[in-house]
């Protein structure tokens, strides 16, 4: 879906006529009308007003052109689980459980690894196994990498 369709899908469904929505993120109704024609896409802070006001990642609104994961853990992030820092705007970096609140849950890679393979090995992926896994990848995300500069 493109920007254009979401931004009316949003609007609709959330009720509000182009005027309002104008009112609501500091724009023309003009400008409104030219996003849902496709005529422009709202700028970056308008987005990130958009993103709050709609409760959808900035990502949502360009039609997830990106496919996201985890900056902690490595799970894919949607919507529903991507986390939000303390003013309410998407941090699109870390998923709900990783970073809540403005602070990490976890800031020891092996009580993650823990966590992991306590939850996700099973009859076909075994807990030695799932942790090979984890212990290889998780060092590769930006949350791990950073903590070891």
């Amino acid at each position: 879906m493109e920007t254009k369709d979401i931004i009316l899908e949003l609007r609709t469904k959330n009720g509000l006529s182009q005027d309002e929505l104008a009112e609501k993120v500091y724009v023309t109704r003009q400008a409104v009308s030219r996003w849902e024609n496709g005529e422009t896409v709202p700028n970056t802070d308008t987005l990130k007003m958009l993103s709050k006001l709609f409760d959808v990642s900035i990502n949502s609104l360009l039609g997830s052109p990106l496919k996201l994961i985890c900056q902690c853990c490595g799970m894919p992030l949607e919507d529903c689980s991507i986390s939000k820092e303390i003013d309410g705007t998407f941090n699109e970096d870390y998923c709900k459980w990783c970073y809540t609140n403005g602070k990490f849950i976890y800031n020891n890679i092996d009580e993650l690894t823990d966590f992991l393979v306590d939850h996700m090995s099973n009859e076909s992926w075994p807990p030695d196994q799932a942790r090979a896994y984890f212990s290889q990848q998780l060092p590769k995300l930006k949350h791990w990498h950073n903590l070891e500069k």
